[in-house]
C-alpha cells in the first residue's frame, strides 16, 4: 500500500493488485492527495496538473463507492483551488454529462453519484470562479432529480445546498427552482432525502430572501409536514432550518436586505413582529401544522427542537432582554386545551415545553441572567395563582375548571424550571429568598392549596429544590408549612398541598450535610400519627389526612435510623393497625362499608406499604430478623386482601381500581426489599397474582413493562435504537419510543416520588404512570422469587406463558409477549447470579420453545430479548450438549431460512450464545457461526440483516478471545469492504461495522505493534476504517471512529497519528451530538495520561494562525476549551470526564507553563458572572465566530476586550461549580510545585527569571494565588467559599515561611495581610452556615500559627474573628436553630480546635524564646514573639473549661457501642444525645489538638484546681458535673485519667487510623502531662499504670515511622521513667527515716534493710515481666535499638540475607534516637532494688556493647560519632552507680563491668563475621572503664595485660588522629589512677612515648605537621614526673628538660620560623618556667650540670620578655588613634546617591 502514496496514480502498481484490492489502493492514494495537496503549493503539482485532473476524472467512471466519491470529489475541488483552473470548465462539463446520460441501470448509479458529489465540491470550494455554469448544472440536477432514486435525490439535494452555499448572492437567478424542486424532496418518503432537503433549504435561508419574506409561512407549514414521520436526524436538520429561519426575520441582516427583497418582489416587505414569528411556531405546537385531528407528536417534539434552534440563533443576549416575552410564549402553549386533549399528552406537552425553558435559561444564560429568569418565573406563578383565585371568587368558591386544567401546566412547568434553576444555582440563588415580598418562596408556597393536585406536588418538589439549594431555608420552611396546615386544617387541599411540602423537603434533607434539628423528626411524626388519627372525624377530609399522614411517614423514614430508631415500635404498631388481623377480619370488612370507606381503606392501605417500603429502603440497619417477622403478619394479610379486591371493585365501582393498583404497586416493592426466603409460604398466592399481573389476564389495555430495554444487554443499543437515550434530547425523544413509558413519567402519578432520591442528572422525580409502574414492580418481584420456586412450578408457569401468547392475538400479543419477556429475562439473569441452574430437560424444554417462539416475531424489540433469552439460558444451563443443540437448530434456521425475521433472529441467538458462554464454551461452534454470519454480512439486499449478522459477529469477536484469533483477517476485510461500498444513509450498517471493528482491534490487541507484513496490513485496514468513519456525516459512526482510534492508541500509540486526530477531537467538542462529544472527551482523557504535552500543544495550533475561523480553541488552548464544556454540560459522565481530562493536563503540564495555568485559572475564578459581559474563557460553544488574537495577559486587557466578540452570543460566564473544580485545580498545582525549591524561595526565583526569562515559578505568582483564593473564599456559593478558604489555608502553609529578600527578617506573606482577615470576615457573620464558619477557623488558626503577622496589632484582625466565634460557645439554646446539633458541635468543636492550635503555637513560641539567646533585633521583630501568648491568655479559662468538656464528650463517644447504656442521657457538653452518630466524626476531627492545648495549659498551671474553677460560676453553659465537695485530688485524678485513657486508647487501638501529626500531638500531651509534679507522682506510684503507658509507647515504636515521632516517644518513656525514679527515691528515704527511728528505739539491729527491697525486683531480685516497669521500658529499648541495628534482634531468624549493619546508612536522626536509648538504658538500674538490678545489669550491658559492636566497626559505612557517645556516657553512668559502693551487690556489678570490658576487649578483635572495632572508640572505651570505673577494673591481670596492648598497638598506628587519642586516653587513665595502680600501665607502654619524644629532639625534620602530637607528647611527659617517685623523678626531667630546650628557637631566627614552630617554642618556654619552681632542687641539679641547656634557655627568656613589651607600646598607639577617630553612622543608606548631580 506504500506504492499508493504518491502525487499521480501509481497504475501499474494498480494493474497487478487483485479486483477486491483496488478500490482499497485507490482510497489509500485519494486520502495521501487529500492530505497532501492542502499543504502544496502551486508550483509543486503545476507539471502535473493534467494528468493529475485525468486519473481523478477517470476514477468518477469506476464506480467509486460512498468514501471513495467523496474524497474524489474533495480533492479535485482542491487541486482547481491550489493550482489552476484550466480544466475546471471541461470538469463540470463531463460532469453534467455523466448526469445527463439516461444509463439507469444499478452499475451506473455510483458513478452518477460520483459526479453529482463532485460537481458539490467543486461549486462549494470555488463558488464564482465556476461563473456562469452553474445555471445550466441546477437546471440538469433538478431534472434529473424526477427519476433519481433516494440515493440520487440525497446527493442532488446535497450538491444544491453546497452550489448554493459556494456562490452566495450570485446564483440568485436559479434558487427559486432550487426552492421548488427542494420543497418536494422536503416531504420525501425517504429520511435521508429529507434530511438533505432540509440542509440546502437552510442553506437558501441564508442566501434568498424570499425565503423569509413572501415564503415564510409556506416554508414554515413545508417544516412541520417534514416532521411528520420523521427520524432524529431530520427532527434536528428541520428544526435547524426552523429556527435559523425565524431569527433571520427578526436579525438585522433580514432588515437590510429588505431592498433586495423590493426588488425581488416587487411588493413592499415589512419585517414580522417578534409575536409573529413564534406563533407561527406554535402553530407546529398545537395543531400540528397538518389539519385537524390527534396531536402528531414528531411534529411536537421536532417543533420543540425549533424553539431551541430559535433562541441559540438570537443568542444570550437577546433571551436576557427578552426572557418575559419568550416565557410567557413558551408557557401559555402548555395552557392552551389543544396542547393537552388527554393526561398523557398533557405530561408529553410540558416534557416539551420544561425541555425548551431548561435548554434555554439553563444553557445560554450566566448566573446573574438565571436569576433575574428566576424572579420572571415567579412572576408568572404570581399571575397564574390570581387567574384561579379570580375564578373561584366569580363562580362562588370553586373555580371552573377549565381555569383549572388552563393553569395547573404553566404552573407545573414554571415549578419545575423554577426548582432545577434554584438547584443549579446552589447557594448562588440566595438573592431569590432574601426579601420575602419580591421572593421566590412566597409565590411557591402559595400554589400549596391550588385545587390541582399535580400543581400541588410541583410546588411540593420547587420547595424540596429550593431547600436543597439552599439548606438555611429547610428548617424555617418546615415550620412555615407546619404552622400553616395547622391554620388551613378544615381545607382538603391545604391538608394535601403542605403535607407534601414537608415530605419533599424532609426527602431533601440527605442532600443537606447540616441537617435539620433533631426534635423535628419528633414533631412531624406526631403531626402523622394525629392526622391518622383523626382521619375518621371528619369525612370531608379523611382522604387527604390518611394519604398525608402515610405520606409524612414514608418521608420521615429517609431521616434514617438514628431518628427512626426512636419510633420504630409505634410505626409496627400502626402498620399492624392498618391492615385486618385475620381471614374473619377481612370478610366481615368485606360486608360493610361503601364506595367511599373502600377508597379510604385502601388508600391507607398503600400509604403503609408505601411507608413500610421507605423504611426498608432507608432504614436497612432497623431491620432485624424480628422486625421482618412483625411485618409479615400485615403483608400476608394484604396478600390475602386481594382475593377480595375484584369483588369489590365490581361491587362498587371501577373508580377504585387506581386505589387497588397502587396497593398492588406498593406491595410487590416491599416484598422486592425482603430477603425472598422470608415469605416462602405465599409464593403460591404470590405468584399467581404476579403472573396475571403481567400477562394482562384482569387487565383490558394492552399495558406494557418499561423494562424491557433495560433488560436486554446494552450492547444491543444498534438494534434497538436506544442510542436516542443517550443524546441531549432524550427527556423529548422518549415520548417518540414504541412499548416503552420512558417519556411518560409525571410527579402526580405516584406521590411518594416526592422524597425518592434522584440522580443528579435528572433532579426531577418522573415515576411511571400507575399502570406500567404496577406491571415494572410485578416483573421485578417475579425475577427475585423464580430461583427459589420448585421445578414443578416453574414448568407449569412456563406452559401458562406459552399459552397465554397463543390466546391473545396481534397488538395484544405483542404486549403479553414484552412483559412474559421481560420476566423471564428478570427471572435467568437472577438464576445465573444466584447460580442455580434452570431445572430438569422437560423445563429447558419450555423455555426453549417460549424462547423461539419470539425469535421469529415480528417486534425487533422482541427478537432481541428473545436471543438475550437464549444467551442467559445457556449460562444458566451450562451443559455443552444443550449448547450444541441450540447452536445447531440456529444453524438450521439460517441455513434454510429467506426471510428478513429469521435470518436477523437467528443470527443474533448466535451472538447472544457465544457471549454468554465465552469463547473455550463455544469453539467448537465457532468456525460454522462466523462463516454464516459473514456471508450474512454480505447480502446488500437487506441492510436490517446486514446490521443483525455484523452485530452477532461482533459479539463473538468480543467473548472469543484468543480462539477468535485466525478469523480476524476475513472479518477485517469484510468490515473495510462493506465501509467503502455500503451507502453512508444505512447508519445502523456503518455503526454495526463500527463496533465489528473495534472488537477486532481488540482481539489483536498488542499485535498491533509488530512489524510482520499481516500485522502491517491488518494495521493499515484498521487506519483506513477508521478513516472512512470518521468521515462519514452520521454522528454515532464518527463517535465508534474515535473509539476504535483509542483503541489503536492503547494498543499501538507510534502509529495513531496526533497531529491529525487532536484537531479532529477539537472540532468534535463542539458536536451537537452528546455521544460524539463524549467519545472526544473519552478519547483524550487518554491521549492526555500519556502524551499531554503534544495533545495541548496540537490544540494550540489551532489559535495560533487565526486562518481557521470555524475552529473553537481559543488562545486559552484545550484547556480553555474543556473549562468552557464544564458550564455548558449536563451530562455528569461526560464532566467527569472532562475533569479527569483537565487534572492529567495538570500534573503533566501545569509545573512547566505555570504562568498560563495560573492566568486560566484566574480567568475563570475573576470572570463575572453576568451573561451579558463575555468572560475571559471565550469558550466559543455559541455560533461565536470572532475570535480575538490579542495577548491576555493583563486583566485591564482583559477587561478592554470584552466587548469586542459578537454580543449576541456571549460566552456563559464559568458556574459555580467550574469555579469550585478551578480552585481544587489550584490546590493541585501547589501540590505539583512542592518538588522544586525555586518555587517557595523569591530569591532563587528571581535569579532565575533574570538568567532565563522562566516566569513559570509559583512565588513569582504569589499575589495572583492569593487573589484567586480571595474570590473563591468571598463568592455566594457556600461551596466556591469552601473551597476558597481550603485553597488559602494551602497558600497560608506552603509559604508562611518564605523569606522576603528585600526586608530581612520578613515574610513574603506580610503584605497580603489584609486579604487574608478580608477573605476570612464574612465567615464569621452570623446567617454564614457552620461548614464555613468551621473552615473559616481552621484558616484563622493556621494563620495566626505561622507566624506571618508579626505584629500584635495585625494579629487582631484575625484575633478578633476568632474571639467573636466564642461567642458561639456560650450562647444558650433559646434562639430555634436551623440545622441539625450535629452542625453546632462542629463549628464548636472547630472554635475549640482553632483555639487550641494557636495555643499550642503560643506556647512553642514562648517557649523557644526562653530558650535562645537574646538577639539584638529590631523591636518590630521581638514584640511580635511575646505578643501571641498574651493575646490568649484572657481567653484561657473558658477555653480550659470547654476544653475539657470536649475531651470529656470524646471519650463517651469513643466507648464501644456495648457500653452506650453509659452514656449521659441529657447529651455531652456539646453534643446533643440524639445525634450522637452525627457528632462522632466532628469529634474525631478535633480531638488531638484540644487534648495537647489541655494538656499544656494543666502543664503550665501545674494541675491546679483554682484555675479551672475560677470561670465556672459565670459559665453556666458547661455542667457543672463536679460536686461541690469534690476536693482537688479527685478533680486531678479525673483530668488526669481522661487525658491518659484518651491517649492510651487511640494509640493502642488498631481501629483507629491516626496521621502522624495526630501522634505527635498525642505524643506531646502525654510528655507535657507526665512532666507536670501531681501526675508523676500518680504515675510513680502505679507501676501497672507505668507499664501501660511504656507498652503503648511500644506500639508507637512499631508502628510508626516518623523518627521526630520516636523521639516524642522517648521522651514519653523518659517522664515515666523519671517519675518512677522520683517516687522510688522518695519512698527509700521514708524508709530509711523509719529504720533511723526503728533502730534508735530498738536495740536489736535488722539483719537486712527494707529500704534494699524497694524497686523493681524486690528482695529476691526477680523481675517478673507482667508487673515490671523495668521489664516493659527494656522491651521499648530493645524494639528501637533491633529496628535501627537489626543484628541486635535477638529473635530474629539468621537467614543470611541480613544485611550487615556496617553496610547499611543510619541517618544523624536515628542515631540520636539510637544514643537516647541508650542513656534510658544506662538509668534503669535506679528503679531496681539491689538484686533487682544486678539482674538487668547484664541485659543492659550486653545491649550497649551490642551497639558499640555494631556501630564502630572499622568498615562501616558511616561513622556515628552520636552513638558511640551515646554508648560511652551510658557506661560512665554504670561505672559511677551507687550500688558499686554497695556491700551486697557491689562485688556482682564489679564482676559484670570486668565483664563489659573484656567483652568489647574480645570485640575488638577482627573474626570472620566483623572487622576490627575503630581504635579512637576502643580507646576511649577502655579509658572510660579504667578512668570511671570501679578501681579492680584496672588492676585485674587480664585487663591490664589486654589495655597495654591496645595502647601499644594504636600508638603503632600510622594514622596520627589514633595516636593523638592513644597519647591522650593514656595520659587521663595514668592521671586517673593513684601511682602503685599506674605503674603497670607506666611500665607497659610510657617507654614508647618517651622514645618518641627523645627521637623528636634530634630530628625536627616533620615537626610543623606534628604540633598536636608533640603538645599530647609534652602533657604526659609532665604527667608522667608528676607521678613518679621522688628518687625517679630526677631522671625524667633528666629527659623531659632536653627535650623542651630543644624545642626553643634561636633568637635571631624566631622572625623567620614557621608560625607551628614558634607556637612550640612558646609552649615549651612556657613549660620550663613553670617546671622550674615546682621541682627546684631536681631543675638546679639538671642546669647546673648542663651549661648549654642553661645559656639557651636564658636567652628565649629574655627574647621572650622584650617581644612582650614591644606588642603592649603597640596596642596602646592603636587605642589612641582609634578613640581621634571620628564614630561611623549606625544607620546605613542602601540606595547610592553618588549619580545624582546639582541641577
Amino acid at each position: 500500500m506504500e506504492l499508493a502514496h504518491s502525487l499521480l496514480l501509481n497504475e501499474e502498481a494498480l494493474s497487478k493488485i487483485p479486483d477486491n484490492k483496488k478500490p482499497v489502493f485507490v482510497f489509500e492514494w485519494l486520502r495521501f492527495l487529500d492530505k497532501v495537496l492542502v499543504a502544496a503549493q502551486k508550483s509543486d503539482i503545476k507539471e502535473k496538473q493534467k494528468q493529475l485532473v485525468a486519473q481523478l476524472t477517470s476514477q468518477i467512471s469506476e464506480s467509486p463507492g460512498p468514501p471513495t466519491r467523496k474524497l474524489l470529489a474533495r480533492n479535485l475541488a482542491t487541486i482547481f483551488s491550489v493550482g489552476d483552473t484550466f480544466d475546471l470548465f471541461e470538469t463540470l462539463n463531463k460532469c453534467n454529462d455523466i448526469i445527463k446520460n439516461r444509463d439507469d441501470s444499478p452499475s451506473y448509479l455510483p458513478t452518477r453519484l460520483a459526479a453529482i458529489a463532485c460537481l458539490g465540491a467543486m461549486y462549494e470550494k470555488l463558488g464564482r470562479m465556476t461563473g456562469r455554469s452553474y445555471e445550466e448544472t441546477v437546471q440538469i440536477l433538478i431534472k434529473s432529480l424526477k427519476n433519481a432514486e433516494s440515493q440520487g435525490r440525497t446527493e442532488i439535494m446535497s450538491t444544491l445546498e453546497k452550489v448554493i452555499k459556494g456562490l452566495g448572492s450570485a446564483g440568485n437567478s436559479t434558487y427559486k427552482d432550487v426552492y421548488k424542486a427542494t420543497k418536494q424532496c422536503m416531504t420525501d418518503r425517504s429520511m435521508v432525502v429529507r434530511f438533505a432537503a432540509a440542509k440546502c433549504m437552510s442553506q437558501l435561508v441564508n442566501e434568498a430572501p424570499f425565503m423569509y419574506t413572501s415564503e415564510l409561512e409556506t416554508v414554515s407549514s413545508l417544516c412541520f409536514r417534514a416532521l411528520d414521520g420523521s427520524n432524529y436526524d431530520v427532527r434536528c436538520a428541520v428544526a435547524k432550518l426552523l429556527g435559523n429561519l425565524m431569527s433571520t426575520t427578526q436579525s438585522p441582516k433580514a432588515v437590510n436586505t429588505g431592498t433586495i427583497s423590493r426588488l425581488s418582489f416587487g411588493a413592499k416587505w415589512k419585517q414580522p413582529k417578534l409575536d409573529d414569528c413564534l406563533n407561527l411556531l406554535s402553530v407546529g405546537f398545537l395543531k400540528g401544522g397538518i389539519g385537524s385531528g390527534n396531536i402528531n407528536r414528531e411534529i411536537r417534539v421536532g417543533v420543540t427542537h425549533a424553539y431551541i434552534e430559535f433562541v441559540k440563533s438570537m443568542g444570550g443576549l437577546w433571551l436576557e432582554r427578552n426572557i418575559s416575552v419568550f416565557l410567557n410564549h413558551i408557557l401559555d402553549l402548555v395552557a392552551n386545551p389543544k396542547a393537552t386533549p388527554t393526561h398523557v399528552d398533557a405530561v408529553y406537552a410540558r416534557k416539551c415545553i420544561l425541555f425548551i425553558i431548561r435548554s434555554a435559561i439553563g444553557g445560554l444564560l450566566g448566573e446573574k441572567a438565571q436569576i433575574a429568569a428566576a424572579k420572571e418565573i415567579s412572576q408568572v406563578i404570581v399571575k397564574q395563582m390570581n387567574i384561579v383565585g379570580e375564578a373561584t371568587a366569580e363562580s362562588d368558591g370553586r373555580p371552573s375548571n377549565s381555569d383549572i386544567v388552563g393553569s395547573q401546566h404553566v404552573l407545573v412547568c414554571a415549578l419545575h424550571e423554577l426548582g432545577s434553576l434554584v438547584l443549579r444555582l446552589g447557594t448562588s440563588a440566595s438573592p431569590l429568598v432574601a426579601e420575602p415580598a419580591t421572593g421566590i418562596i412566597e409565590p411557591v408556597v402559595s400554589v400549596l392549596i391550588h385545587p390541582s393536585h399535580a400543581a400541588r406536588l410541583a410546588a411540593s418538589w420547587c420547595l424540596g429544590s429550593i431547600s436543597r439549594a439552599l439548606p438555611s431555608q429547610l428548617t424555617p420552611l418546615m415550620d412555615r408549612c407546619v404552622e400553616r396546615m395547622d391554620k388551613l386544617k378544615t381545607s382538603p387541599e391545604a391538608v394535601s398541598g403542605y403535607s407534601s411540602a414537608l415530605a419533599a423537603l424532609l426527602g431533601g434533607v440527605y442532600q443537606c450535610p447540616l441537617g435539620i434539628p433533631h426534635a423535628k423528626g419528633k414533631q412531624l411524626f406526631n403531626l402523622s400519627e394525629e392526622l391518622l388519627r383523626t382521619a375518621s372525624q371528619n369525612s370531608r377530609l379523611s382522604l387527604q389526612r390518611t394519604q398525608s399522614g402515610w405520606l409524612l411517614l414514608g418521608s420521615l423514614m429517609t431521616l434514617g435510623p438514628a431518628v427512626v430508631k426512636n419510633h420504630l415500635p409505634r410505626m409496627l404498631l400502626l402498620w399492624k393497625n392498618a391492615f385486618p388481623r385475620s381471614v374473619k377480619e377481612l370478610d366481615a370488612e368485606k360486608q360493610r362499608g361503601d364506595s367511599f370507606t373502600w377508597q379510604v381503606t385502601l388508600e391507607a392501605r398503600s400509604g403503609a406499604l408505601g411507608a413500610m417500603n421507605s423504611f426498608l429502603l432507608h432504614c436497612r440497619d432497623l431491620v432485624t430478623e424480628d422486625v421482618i417477622r412483625r411485618l409479615l403478619a400485615p403483608l400476608k394479610c394484604a396478600l390475602l386482601m386481594f382475593t377480595q379486591l375484584p369483588w369489590v371493585i365490581k361491587q362498587y365501582g371501577t373508580h377504585l381500581k387506581a386505589s387497588a393498583a397502587m396497593v398492588r404497586l406498593r406491595l410487590y416493592d416491599v416484598l422486592s426489599q425482603l430477603p425472598p426466603e422470608s415469605f416462602e409460604g405465599t409464593y403460591t398466592d404470590l405468584l399467581r397474582e404476579l403472573v396475571a399481573e403481567f400477562t394482562l389476564t384482569d387487565n383490558p389495555a394492552n399495558t406494557t413493562t418499561s423494562l424491557l430495554r433495560a433488560m436486554c444487554h446494552v450492547d444491543d443499543s444498534v438494534i434497538l435504537g436506544s442510542w436516542l437515550q443517550e443524546t441531549d434530547h432524550k427527556a423529548i425523544e422518549d415520548q417518540l419510543q414504541p412499548n416503552s413509558a420512558s417519556g411518560s413519567g409525571a410527579l402526580e402519578h405516584d406521590s411518594q416520588s416526592l422524597f425518592a432520591r434522584c440522580p443528579a442528572s435528572e433532579p426531577i422525580p418522573g415515576p411511571l404512570p400507575l399502570g406500567v409502574a404496577v406491571i415494572d414492580s410485578s416483573v421485578r418481584l417475579y425475577g427475585l422469587v423464580f430461583p427459589r420456586v420448585a421445578h414443578k412450578h416453574r414448568l407449569q408457569m412456563l406452559q401458562h406463558f406459552i399459552e397465554c401468547i397463543k390466546q391473545a392475538k396481534s397488538v395484544r400479543q405483542q404486549a403479553v409477549q414484552m412483559n412474559i419477556f421481560t420476566s423471564v429475562l428478570c427471572a435467568l439473569k437472577n438464576l445465573a447470579d444466584a447460580k442455580e441452574s434452570l431445572g430438569p430437560d422437560e423445563v429447558k424444554k419450555s423455555a426453549f420453545n417460549l424462547i423461539m417462539g419470539a425469535l421469529s416475531s415480528t417486534n425487533p424489540i422482541l427478537r432481541c430479548a428473545a436471543g438475550e433469552a437464549l444467551g442467559r439460558m445457556t449460562q444458566v444451563v451450562g451443559d455443552s450438549r444443550f449448547i450444541a443443540d441450540m447452536a445447531q437448530y440456529s444453524f438450521n434456521s439460517l441455513k434454510s431460512a429467506r426471510d428478513v425475521i429469521n435470518r436477523t433472529g437467528h443470527s443474533l441467538a448466535l451472538g447472544c450464545l457465544h457471549r454468554y458462554v465465552g469463547g473455550m464454551g463455544s469453539g467448537q461452534h465457532l468456525n460454522t457461526s462466523v462463516s454464516i454470519l459473514l456471508a450474512l454480512a454480505q447480502d446488500s439486499n437487506s441492510p436490517v440483516v446486514q446490521v443483525w449478522a455484523l452485530h452477532a459477529l461482533g459479539l463473538i469477536a468480543d467473548s472469543g478471545g484468543p480462539m477468535f484469533r485466525s478469523y480476524v483477517e476475513p472479518t477485517l476485510s469484510l468490515v473495510l469492504q462493506l465501509l467503502l461500498s455500503v451507502p453512508p444513509s444505512t447508519v445502523d450498517v456503518h455503526q454495526c461495522l463500527g463496533k465489528c471493528l473495534s472488537a477486532l482491534i481488540t482481539s489483536l490487541g498488542p499485535e498491533l505493534q509488530g512489524n510482520s507484513s499481516a500485522i502491517a496490513t491488518a494495521r493499515m485496514y484498521c487506519l483506513v476504517c477508521c478513516a472512512i468513519m470518521q468521515d462519514h456525516p452520521d454522528s454515532l459512526v464518527q463517535a465508534e471512529a474515535i473509539t476504535c482510534l483509542q483503541q489503536l492508541h492503547m494498543f499501538a500509540p507510534r502509529h495513531v497519528n496526533l497531529t491529525s486526530l487532536v484537531p479532529h477531537l477539537c472540532a468534535t467538542l463542539a458536536s451537537s451530538h452528546l455521544l460524539l462529544r463524549r467519545a472526544a472527551v473519552g478519547c483524550l482523557r487518554q491521549l492526555v495520561t500519556r502524551e499531554a504535552g503534544e495533545v495541548s500543544d496540537q490544540a494550540l495550533t489551532l489559535a495560533g494562525d487565526g486562518t481557521n475561523e470555524d475552529s473553537i480553541v481559543t488562545e486559552t488552548g484545550l484547556e480553555g476549551l474543556l473549562f468552557g464544556m464544564m458550564d455548558t454540560e449536563t451530562d455528569g459522565k461526560l464532566i467527569s470526564d472532562v475533569q479527569d481530562t483537565l487534572v492529567s493536563l495538570l500534573q503533566s503540564l501545569a509545573t512547566q507553563n505555570l504562568t498560563r495555568w495560573l492566568l486560566l485559572l484566574k480567568g475563570v475564578l475573576s470572570a463575572s458572572t453576568d451573561s451579558g459581559s463575555t468572560g475571559p474563557l471565550e469558550s466559543g460553544l455559541q455560533d461565536n465566530k470572532d475570535k480575538d488574537d490579542d495577548d491576555e495577559e493583563e486583566d485591564a486587557e482583559l477587561e478592554f476586550k470584552a466587548n469586542q466578540p459578537d454580543v449576541t452570543h456571549p460566552t456563559v460566564a464559568p458556574r459555580w461549580p467550574t469555579r469550585v473544580f478551578a480552585t481544587e485545580c489550584l490546590q493541585k498545582i501547589l501540590v505539583a510545585c512542592e518538588g522544586v525549591q525555586a518555587n517557595f524561595d523569591l530569591e532563587l526565583a528571581r535569579e532565575i527569571k533574570m538568567k532565563t526569562s522562566n516566569e513559570n515559578l509559583l512565588v513569582l505568582h504569589l499575589s495572583e494565588l492569593v487573589r484567586m483564593a480571595f474570590i473563591a473564599a468571598t463568592s455566594d456559593s457556600n461551596q466556591l467559599r469552601l473551597a476558597g478558604l481550603s485553597a488559602l489555608q494551602d497558600i497560608i502553609t506552603k509559604f508562611a515561611t518564605v523569606p522576603e529578600p528585600e526586608f530581612p527578617g520578613h515574610v513574603i506573606l506580610e503584605q497580603f495581610q489584609a486579604q487574608v482577615s478580608a477573605a476570612l470576615r464574612p465567615a464569621f457573620s452570623p446567617d454564614t452556615s457552620s461548614d464555613v464558619t468551621a473552615a473559616a477557623c481552621d484558616v484563622c488558626s493556621t494563620w495566626i500559627g505561622s507566624g506571618v503577622a508579626r505584629d500584635l496589632n495585625d494579629l487582631r484582625r484575625v484575633h478578633q474573628l476568632l474571639v467573636s466565634s466564642l461567642a458561639k460557645l456560650n450562647a444558650g439554646k433559646s434562639q430555634s436553630p436551623l440545622y441539625n446539633e450535629s452542625a453546632v458541635t462542629m463549628e464548636k468543636l472547630a472554635v475549640l480546635g482553632a483555639w487550641a492550635e494557636v495555643y499550642i503555637v503560643a506556647v512553642e513560641r514562648e517557649h523557644e524564646k526562653e530558650t535562645k539567646p537574646p538577639r539584638e533585633e529590631d523591636d518590630y521583630g521581638e514584640s511580635s514573639r511575646e505578643s501571641l501568648l498574651s493575646l490568649v491568655q484572657p481567653e484561657l479559662p473558658t477555653l480550659s473549661q470547654n476544653w475539657l468538656g470536649a475531651l470529656r464528650d470524646y471519650a463517651y463517644l469513643s466507648l464501644p457501642t456495648e457500653y452506650s447504656s453509659q452514656l449521659p442521657s441529657d447529651g455531652g457538653t456539646f453534643y446533643h444525645p440524639d445525634t450522637v452518630d452525627n457528632a462522632k466524626p466532628h469529634y474525631k476531627k478535633r480531638w488531638t489538638p484540644i487534648l495537647h492545648a489541655l494538656a499544656i495549659w494543666l502543664h503550665e498551671t501545674g494541675f491546679s484546681v483554682g484555675e479551672m474553677n475560677k470561670e465556672s460560676d459565670k459559665n453556666s453553659t458547661v455542667p457543672a458535673n463536679a460536686p461541690a465537695n469534690m476536693k482537688r485530688e479527685e478533680i486531678n485524678s479525673d483530668r488526669f485519667y481522661l487525658i491518659l485513657g484518651i491517649c492510651v486508647e487511640a494509640l493502642s487501638n488498631p481501629q483507629t487510623v491516626l496521621t502522624t501529626h495526630a501522634v505527635n500531638g498525642i505524643l506531646k500531651a502525654l510528655c507535657a502531662v507526665l512532666t507536670s509534679e501531681w501526675p508523676k507522682q500518680q504515675i510513680g506510684v502505679d507501676p501497672i499504670l507505668s507499664k501501660e503507658v511504656l507498652n503503648v509507647m511500644h506500639r508507637v515504636f512499631l508502628t510508626q515511622e516518623s523518627v521526630y515521632t520516636e523521639f516524642l516517644a522517648v521522651e514519653v518513656v523518659k517522664a515515666v521513667l523519671l517519675a518512677g525514679k522520683d517516687c522510688l527515691q522518695q519512698d527509700r528515704t521514708k524508709t530509711k527515716e523509719k529504720e533511723m527511728e526503728a533502730s534508735t528505739s530498738s536495740s536489736e539491729s535488722m539483719d537486712i534493710s527494707e529500704s534494699s527491697s524497694l524497686g523493681d525486683g524486690g528482695e529476691e531480685g526477680d523481675i517478673i515481666p507482667e508487673k515490671s516497669v523495668v521489664y516493659a521500658a527494656l522491651e521499648v529499648c530493645l524494639c528501637v535499638i533491633s529496628r535501627q541495628i537489626p543484628a541486635l534482634n535477638p529473635s530474629a531468624p539468621s537467614t543470611g540475607f541480613q544485611v550487615p549493619t556496617r553496610h547499611t546508612k543510619i541517618s544523624d536522626e536515628n542515631c540520636s534516637l539510637v544514643a537516647s536509648i541508650l542513656l534510658i538504658l544506662a538509668d534503669l538500674p535506679n528503679l531496681c532494688s539491689k538484686n533487682g538490678s544486678t539482674s538487668i545489669l547484664p541485659t543492659i550491658l550486653f545491649l550497649i556493647t551490642g551497639v558499640l559492636r555494631e556501630m564502630s566497626n572499622k568498615g562501616a559505612e558511616r561513622k556515628s560519632p552520636v552513638v558511640v557517645q551515646g554508648c560511652l556516657t551510658a557506661l560512665r553512668t554504670l561505672c559511677s552507680s551507687l550500688f558499686l559502693d554497695d556491700e551486697d551487690v557491689g562485688n556482682k556489678w564489679r564482676e559484670l563491668l570486668k565483664s563489659a570490658l573484656i567483652t568489647v576487649l574480645q570485640n575488638a578483635k577482627p573474626n570472620d563475621d566483623k572487622p576490627a572495632m575503630d581504635e579512637v572508640t576502643l580507646l576511649a572505651t577502655i579509658t572510660m572503664f579504667l578512668v570511671w570505673g570501679p578501681d579492680e577494673i584496672a588492676q585485674t591481670p587480664a585487663i591490664q595485660t589486654q589495655c597495654v596492648g591496645v595502647f601499644k598497638d594504636c600508638w603503632g598506628s600510622k594514622n596520627p588522629e589514633v595516636q593523638m587519642k592513644c597519647l591522650q586516653m593514656f595520659t587521663s587513665v595514668i592521671q586517673k589512677l593513684d601511682k602503685k595502680k599506674a605503674t603497670s600501665y607506666i611500665r607497659g607502654v610510657a617507654a614508647k612515648f618517651l622514645e618518641y619524644l627523645l627521637i623528636l629532639k634530634d630530628d625536627k625534620s616533620g615537626l610543623d605537621s606534628q604540633h598536636a602530637l608533640v603538645t599530647a607528647s609534652l602533657n604526659f611527659a609532665e604527667v608522667l614526673v608528676d607521678k613518679a617517685e621522688e628518687d625517679k623523678r630526677l631522671t625524667l626531667l633528666s629527659l623531659l628538660l632536653p627535650v623542651l630546650v630543644s624545642f626553643l628557637v634561636d633568637e635571631n631566627k624566631y622572625a623567620s620560623v614557621s608560625k607551628t614552630t614558634q607556637a612550640i617554642h612558646d609552649d615549651c618556654l612556657n613549660r620550663l618556667v613553670k617546671v622550674g619552681p615546682m621541682y627546684p632542687e631536681q631543675f638546679k641539679t639538671i642546669m647546673t650540670s648542663n651549661a648549654d641547656l642553661k645559656l639557651k634557655l636564658g636567652l628565649a627568656i629574655k627574647h621572650s620578655q622584650t617581644v612582650a613589651s614591644s606588642q603592649k607600646k603597640t596596642e596602646m598607639a592603636a587605642n589612641r588613634q582609634k578613640l581621634n577617630q571620628p564614630a561611623k553612622p549606625t544607620i546605613a543608606l542602601k540606595t547610592n546617591f553618588g549619580n545624582f548631580a546639582a541641577s
